[in-house]
């Protein structure tokens, strides 16, 4: 199933797949074992290799001492990360172009640039109690001498135990812009965060997901991202490039499980015959197949949608679609391979079982499977189907 990559996408695909399957492979088993973990000695080399790969400076345009990489070539890099699991491809902070666009040049210095260096790291105070997947902020940003005070709550905050700051969304409680919302850097020992709880989920990652209150938390004026009022834009754009990668990443997953699942039904013997001999297996293992090749085709032509400067509001409809259609399909792929491996399949030492758990969620964030299908509704009834 070869895509015509160009040979510098071809060579970050190859350089990924090795990172992924010669370093970060080998240690999935002990990391579902122990709660996501590996030893420190091992996670530091994982992120030290990444980084000297090149990893995190892919978004990173080169005037800032960047890559600078295309969509497509991203792509192709998350694809072969994401056959990993356990969250153990999470090893770098990843520095996005959108900040570049949103930063001055201080807080480049200060907080972007250090990402690609894995000398800070971020997390995203997005989320809140409420409908997670429609915009409801109520966590509040007042002004004071400075600055600004912020009060609220915010719920998974993805690797916050390993961040030393938040990227955080508050709504604009007075001012001309009261009501819109701002992006600020909030430095994680600042006076007035508290974790409220580290709740476990179903998968095992040595990121967690803390719910966090901010209480009369100072963030000075030099830290707000941009203007009073475009934090929503800027998150568009974050949400739009989070979704492709999610797309990037299930496939991956799903190319893994197809590999290792007819590889065991290959050896499998049932009756004097190999397993993968049986209509029924055969069956699931062409829908995984069809489903995949359809997938990997809509998310490479969306990174080189976006590589060819397309509209915007065309990009964000394409990213939902990878999104959507990549994410249900890993699912239905994990399903078929848990079913193939049988008791194997439940086993939590088996790649099958890990990915039936781990990938559930990429139905849910960056905007679940439902707001995806409401995003494409819309632009079909704005724009029309060839405009979409």
């Amino acid at each position: 199933m070869h895509l015509q990559l160009d040979a510098e996408a071809a060579r970050w695909q190859a350089i990924a797949r090795r990172f992924a399957d010669e370093e970060l492979k080998p240690w999935e088993v002990e990391a579902e074992l122990n709660g996501g973990r590996i030893p420190d000695e091992q996670r530091a080399r994982h992120q030290r290799m990444a980084i000297e790969l090149g990893f995190s400076a892919m978004s990173v345009p080169r005037e800032h001492g960047g890559l600078g990489l295309p969509y497509a070539t991203q792509v192709a890099v998350w694809e072969q990360l994401g056959r990993i699991t356990n969250g153990l491809s999470w090893c770098f902070a990843e520095p996005q172009g959108w900040m570049f666009e949103a930063c001055n040049a201080d807080q480049i210095e200060r907080y972007v640039l250090p990402l690609m260096r894995g000398e800070r790291h971020d997390c995203y105070a997005i989320t809140e109690s409420g409908p997670g997947s429609e915009v409801a902020i109520e966590t509040t940003a007042r002004r004071c001498p400075g600055g600004y005070l912020i009060d609220g709550e915010k719920w998974y905050v993805t690797s916050a135990n390993f961040a030393d700051f938040f990227v955080l969304q508050a709504a604009l409680a007075d001012g001309e812009a009261a009501g819109s919302h701002a992006l600020f850097f909030v430095e994680a020992d600042s006076p007035g965060i508290e974790i409220v709880r580290t709740p476990p989920f179903s998968h095992s990652y040595a990121a967690h997901h803390p719910t966090y209150r901010f209480s009369d938390v100072f963030v000075p004026e030099a830290n707000r991202i941009g203007g009073e009022g475009a934090g929503m834009g800027y998150m568009r754009t974050w949400f739009r490039r989070e979704r492709l990668m999610i797309a990037a990443r299930c496939c991956g997953a799903a190319a893994r499980l197809i590999e290792d699942a007819t590889e065991f039904a290959s050896g499998r013997m049932v009756g004097g015959e190999p397993l993968v001999q049986q209509q029924a297996i055969q069956m699931m293992l062409a829908d995984c197949v069809t489903e995949l090749w359809a997938a990997r085709l809509i998310t490479f032509e969306t990174a080189a949608a976006h590589d060819r400067g397309e509209d915007l509001k065309h990009l964000h409809t394409r990213c939902s679609i990878a999104k959507l259609y990549a994410s249900e399909m890993a699912n239905r792929v994990a399903d078929r391979a848990v079913q193939i491996f049988g008791g194997r399949g439940y086993m939590r030492e088996n790649v099958a079982e890990r990915f039936y758990r781990e990938l559930r969620v990429e139905r849910i964030w960056e905007g679940t499977s439902e707001i995806q299908r409401l995003i494409i509704a819309r632009g079909l009834v704005r724009r029309g189907l060839d405009e979409m």
